[in-house]
């Protein structure tokens, strides 16, 4: 393998032609995306656009749907995740000439044909909130690390999440490049429809909060928030948890049950894409209470649906909202409840947070966000140039092409 000091450029070398470029896409499944999902989309949409060649790589259950002009679609068999990743992956890079391969994780394979970006979102394997697992934390921080100093370069979300991989994993700061995650063009103020809200159990006016149903996002602390509105208030709102999984849900519920906002409280489900802008759209306001973010994709995607957004203080989320939102602290539910009641009922200062979340979202370009992941790629992949001899090196470790 080679080490990272290997893969710097120069000028020169960057302007090469683009790279043949390889994504780990297992997380493009059918249905709700995940943030990571959306992030990989955005990535080889932006490539497709810009006419690159690709290759990106799934499991059984990924799908690449539609397909994308120049992107080839290849699923890759493995007995188990560890195979995938550090014995079938290399062999196809060999197979498929790549010449430069994005993680959408912290992880990737130690030995390859060609050099690796990693893209860390969060540290949250590591230390999670409220969790002590000395030994789990240790040895998953000395793998991150591992990782981490194999990478020829690494994409953080937020300059929050780059201080945390700098400080924790013991990564320069030079190798660490921020690069905010894109919108899809399907996140845009989207006309009220009924329709597909009832499909979802859905009555307006309704407060949102879309995400998975961790601990770290602090939910329990929004449904008391929730609770302690002003009854007026309460009882012309509903408070909608979108997203979650079965494991999360059952303890929301009975909470809900016995504030005593058991009714008030909907569990829609995994909302699939093509819906999201609606559902954002119709929000009378947008709540992400976490604890913990590494960049907050929920807030950005309702603040380009015209949502007035709500967001804790803690993480990359003070970062990403700035004045486009109200911001609370993350474990005094008076304070989130508050904050609510004020955009609830504050017609005006509804209306002005709508215009400063829209303008904020707008900031969020395509060329701001994954044009920035393509150049940094094209960058990389430019150092293979200077290393022709390697690719016999690479024919023997991984086999020749097929």
């Amino acid at each position: 393998m080679r080490s990272s000091s290997e893969w710097i450029v120069s000028p020169a070398e960057a302007a090469v032609a683009a790279p043949r470029l390889a994504v780990d896409a297992r997380e493009l499944r059918p249905g709700a995306r995940t943030g990571i999902g959306r992030y990989l989309l955005e990535v080889l949409r932006a490539a497709s656009r810009e006419g690159w060649s690709c290759v990106a790589y799934g499991d059984a259950g990924a799908c690449l749907d539609p397909p994308l002009r120049g992107v080839d679609w290849s699923v890759l068999d493995a007995p188990w995740t560890q195979w995938w990743d550090q014995v079938s992956l290399p062999r196809a890079l060999a197979r498929d000439s790549v010449t430069v391969f994005l993680s959408p994780y912290y992880k990737g394979p130690l030995s390859t044909p060609c050099p690796v970006v990693l893209t860390i979102h969060d540290l949250f394997f590591i230390g999670y909130p409220g969790r002590r697992r000395p030994v789990y934390d240790a040895t998953m921080t000395a793998m991150a690390r591992l990782y981490a100093s194999r990478a020829a370069a690494i994409v953080a979300d937020s300059e929050y999440s780059k201080r945390s991989i700098v400080t924790r994993l013991g990564v320069s700061a030079w190798k660490v490049s921020v690069i905010p995650v894109a919108l899809g063009p399907e996140f845009k103020p989207t006309p009220p429809d009924e329709t597909l809200l009832a499909r979802y159990g859905v009555t307006r006016p309704y407060v949102l909060y879309v995400g998975n149903f961790k601990p770290h996002k602090n939910l329990a602390r929004l449904i008391r928030a929730f609770a302690l509105l002003p009854g007026a208030l309460r009882g012309r709102h509903s408070l909608v948890l979108a997203g979650g999984d079965a494991d999360g849900r059952p303890a929301l519920t009975a909470l809900a049950a016995t504030l005593g906002v058991g009714a008030r409280v909907i569990f829609p489900g995994r909302v699939g894409d093509e819906d999201l802008a609606a559902l954002y759209s119709g929000a009378a306001a947008f709540v992400l209470p976490s604890l913990e973010e590494g960049f907050g994709l929920p807030a950005l995607e309702a603040m380009a649906c015209g949502a007035p957004v709500v967001a804790s203080n803690r993480a990359a989320l003070p970062e990403l909202v700035a004045e486009a939102g109200l911001v609370f602290d993350a474990e005094r539910e008076p304070e989130l409840a508050a904050a609510l009641a004020r955009v609830l009922s504050e017609g005006a200062l509804a209306a002005d947070l709508r215009h400063r979340g829209l303008a904020r979202a707008a900031l969020y370009t395509p060329a701001r966000t994954s044009g920035r992941v393509l150049a940094l790629l094209r960058d990389v992949g430019a150092a293979r140039a200077r290393l022709g001899a390697w690719g016999a090196d690479a024919r023997q470790r991984f086999g020749e092409p097929r």
